[in-house]
């Protein structure tokens, strides 16, 4: 069945740079949407960056844009998170999430079906 298993996380320090890794199943399809989302004690779960697996279109978090990039590996079902420039602010426990959608590219939270169990990333001197 779907069900997406993170990977990557760790200790970097600021300025670093790290990439996430979400591994999923044989029977996700192309018209998938992919997503990593984040989410710290306290406050709301949210939306850092999505994929149509269908369209290849992408949507990212304002205070993400220009140092993360989602990308797919269409050989190894394989869709990535690079984070560069990490800043103490980026530490969260971080999640793949994966959902079948109805039209379009969408990156609420509570759009989701399918989640992992999440890993931790933590940026610290």
């Amino acid at each position: 069945q779907v069900h997406p298993v993170e990977s990557g996380g760790g200790l970097v320090q600021p300025g670093g740079s790290l990439r996430l890794t979400c591994t999923t199943s044989r029977s996700i399809t192309d018209f998938y949407n992919i997503g990593w989302f984040r989410q710290v004690p306290g406050k709301e779960r949210e939306g850092v960056s999505c994929i149509s697996l269908a369209e290849g279109t992408t949507e990212y978090l304002d205070s993400v844009k220009g140092r993360f990039t989602i990308s797919r590996d269409k050989v190894t079902d394989t869709v990535y998170l690079q984070m560069n420039n990490l800043k103490p602010e980026d530490t969260a426990v971080y999640y793949c999430a994966a959902d079948y959608p109805d039209f379009g590219l969408y990156c609420e939270p509570g759009r989701y079906e399918y989640w992992g169990q999440g890993t931790q990333v933590t940026v610290s001197s």
